[in-house]
Parts: structure tokens; sequence; C-alpha cells
């Protein structure tokens, strides 16, 4: 992460995501200002905040793809809320806190997978020697020499010598993958009974609870129940269980900590649902205020309770954003809205636009569509008119019924292909090839662009 320039971090964003230069501008250099502020020597680092982005744009010009893209490119914790969740009946102020734990769990597994990396080799060695014990049990006894082993003799060798003898020719079928599909039995560690119930008088809050279900399953003793599976499924298995015994689990507390703090992403979607957008009072602003207030001391910098210790969202990177169709980024309570320095508007998208997004990413839906024929050994082609006319329906439909931006491509894509994913492979055998045209589409989508109100209901 640390040789990510931002010219580095827009070239891998444009890679999934066409358009939205300013976003992506504004993501780039939030994310090296954290590496810079790691980078500085003196005091100054604690006082160096983040400046926490909103984004403005309309549903589907890509305004969670850039957040989420940004945290797998810098391999950072990252959570996504919607801001609506906390008006709902039955939430309550301290609900907010957990994004953080929702963080601070992602760090975890993280740090984890990064350990497991570490640790793979010993493990792995372990978990063949276990699978060998399973398979030929060895014989007690004194074991014997290298001499022995040269003028090995099976018509008077003891017990033990064949056992060593078998257990070698083994051990190279195991290396060599040639018993994959043997079943044998293991011993398997039961997953812990499920979550205990609210106690006391419902005043105990989420970390306190995961904490008392943490200590009282790890004080119930462990039971282990038999299991007949292959040799390859019994190596995931045991190499689970082994690389956690090799890793020293405070180690990862203690770094997830650091990781959530220093690096991690929390986007918050919807951000405009929750901005009052008349001075009324009462009803529903005053529910939408109290979640502004909530969120305004972890966005600012707080200290929450979480199951694996405190964390301080001081340094945690907001991204929030919004469509703020109804209400504006204005009718946010001051004090929040001044936590989101930078603002950037994401400009709706261009029918060019569309056809690039069919066209230039590498996850783009004409290729996903590519992929799933080919699965069943059917090929999948498209002339470039088509794509063309595709992007054309796609953007006068979101002009005419609804704007749902890129969308709006999956709901016409599945309605033109949807005929040929039923008939794979009852009709249309292995070894056969589709290709879609400028008149295929016209006709495919024609009953789509004439029905206008049907295709409101489609998505």
């Amino acid at each position: 992460m640390n040789h990510l320039t931002p010219k580095q971090i827009v070239a891998e964003l444009d890679k999934y995501i066409i358009g939205q230069t300013e976003a992506k501008r504004n993501v780039a250099i939030a994310l090296r200002n954290r590496i810079r502020r790691l980078m500085v020597k003196s005091d100054l680092q604690k006082d160096i905040v983040p400046n926490n982005i909103l984004m403005i744009g309309s549903t589907g010009v890509g305004k969670t793809e850039i957040a989420r893209r940004l945290a797998k490119i810098a391999n950072a914790p990252f959570t996504k809320v919607e801001a609506s969740k906390f008006t709902e009946v039955g939430y309550v102020g301290r609900d907010v806190e957990s994004m953080v734990r929702d963080l601070v769990e992602h760090a975890v597994n993280l740090v984890k997978e990064a350990k497991n990396e570490e640790v793979k080799e010993k493990a792995a060695v372990i978990v063949e020697d276990m699978l060998l014990d399973i398979l030929i049990p060895p014989v007690r006894g004194t074991g014997f020499s290298t001499t022995q082993k040269e003028n090995f003799n099976p018509d008077n060798a003891s017990e033990q010598e064949l056992n060593e003898k078998t257990r070698e020719r083994f051990k190279e079928k195991l290396k060599h993958g040639e018993l994959e599909e043997r079943k044998i039995e293991i011993n398997v560690k039961q997953s812990s009974p499920a979550g205990i119930g609210m106690v006391g008088n419902g005043m105990m809050d989420e970390a306190s609870m995961a904490g008392i279900q943490d200590m009282l399953s790890n004080m119930m003793p462990k039971r282990t129940k038999k299991r007949k599976v292959t040799i390859s499924e019994a190596r995931k298995i045991l190499m689970e269980e082994e690389a956690s015994k090799l890793i020293d689990f405070d180690e990862v507390k203690e770094e997830a900590i650091k990781l959530a703090e220093n690096n991690g992403i929390i986007f918050i979607d919807e951000i405009d649902k929750i901005a009052s957008s008349s001075s009324k009072s009462g009803g529903p602003d005053v529910s939408r205020e109290g979640v502004q207030r909530d969120l305004l001391p972890i966005v600012e910098g707080s200290a929450v309770n979480t199951k694996y210790g405190l964390v301080h969202t001081d340094h945690v990177l907001f991204i929030a954003a919004g469509a703020f169709h109804v209400s504006k980024p204005s009718d946010l309570i001051p004090e929040l809205q001044g936590r989101f320095p930078i603002r950037v508007e994401l400009t709706s998208l261009t029918q060019e636009d569309f056809y690039k997004i069919l066209k230039d990413p590498k996850n783009a839906l004409t290729k996903q569509y590519q992929a799933l024929f080919e699965a069943e050994e059917v090929y999948l082609e498209y002339t470039d008119d088509a794509i063309q006319e595709i992007a054309s329906l796609a953007f006068s439909i979101n002009e005419e019924v609804e704007n749902i931006g890129a969308r709006r491509l999956h709901t016409v894509m599945s309605h033109l292909l949807n005929d040929f994913l039923f008939d794979v492979p009852d009709s249309i055998g292995p070894n056969s090839k589709i290709m879609i045209t400028k008149d295929l589409v016209n006709e495919r989508l024609s009953s789509l662009v004439k029905n206008r109100d049907l295709s409101q209901f489609i998505l």
C-alpha cells in the first residue's frame, strides 16, 4: 500500500469504474494522505485527521463501487452501513457504534488471513503427518536404521519395518495428491451452541454481550464428533485447526485494532435520508436529527468498546454518500457537515458512459454473461453496434421512466439474454456459438421499450 501514488490509485479504479474522475481523484488523495500521515515523524502525526468525503449523486453512478474498490486496493478493513437503518423502530442511539464493531471484525479477519499465510507451510507439514497417522497408524518401537533400509528384505522384515516402509510409500502418494478422493474418519470440533439471550433488564450493550458469549463458550468443554470425509476435505478442516493453534490470537487482536484505527474505511450510504428536509418540528425529522447527533461523535473521533478492546475512530476514513433529491447537504446539522469537508458531485451517466461500462471494465456485464455461458461450453459474442444499441436503449429507458443509473443495464441485459440462458444446455448444446447483433437486440427489447409502465417494475 505504501507504494501506491494517487495516479496509480486512480488507474486501478479506472479498471472497474467508468468516468467520475473528480470523485476518484479525491478518494485517491484521501488514501495517500493516510500513508503520508504515518510517515510523519513529529507529534503532529496524532493531530492530522483524515478529510472525510461526502459523495453527492443519483443512484447507480458508482458511489458505493468507488469506496469498495478503494478498500480493496488498499487492502483495508471496510464496512458499509445505510444511515436510514438507524431511524428504524426499535433501534437506539448506541447501535450506531455497531458500524465500528463490524469494521474491527473485518480487520480481525484480514489479519487472521495474513497470519494463516505465514504459518501455512508449518501447518501443512503437521497436517500431512496427521493424515498419514490416520491412514497407516505407526507401530511403536525403536525404528530401524538407514543400513537396514538399504538392505530391506520384506520376507524377513519385522512388523515395525514393514509399517515404516508402508508409511513412506503412502507419504509419497499423499505428496503427489494420489489419495485425495479416499475417505477417512477424523475428529472435528463441534461448533459452540447458539448465543445466549439478553441478560438482566436489557441494558447491556452489544460488546458486553459478545464478551459474555465468548467467555461462556471458552468455559464449556470442547466436544468433538467423528466425521467421514475425503482426504482433500480433511486437509482443509485440519489446516484451519492447526493454523489457529500456531497463531497468537492476542497479537491478532492488537494488529487488527491498529489496522482498523489507521486504515479503516466506513462507508455511510443514504445519508440524505437522515437529512431534515423541512423546518417542521416533531415527526420523523426528530428521529433523523437524533441519528445525525449519534453519528457525530463517531465521525468526530471517539473510543468505541468492542469485544476485541477499545477502538479510537479519530483516524478512520468516513465516506458518506446520498442522492440528495429531496433534501440537500446543507439540511444536515452544521456539526456533521463540518466533519465532511470534501464534497464531490458525481455526474449522471451518459449514453457513451453506458457503452464504456459494457465494454471496458474488467468485470463488465457483457464479460460476466460470456463467463456464465462458457461454463456450459457455449460461446457468446457481441457485435459493436449491438453494444451501442443496448447502451442507447438503457439510457432512453432511464430518461423516460426513472434514472437508476448503470443498474438499468442489468435489467436490459437479463431481458435480452434470459431466453438463451433458459435454453442452455437443453436446446443449445455444448460448443454452440451465440452472436448478439443490433437486429437481435431490437427484436428482443422492443417490448421493453414499448411498454414503459412495465419497465418500471422489471428491476
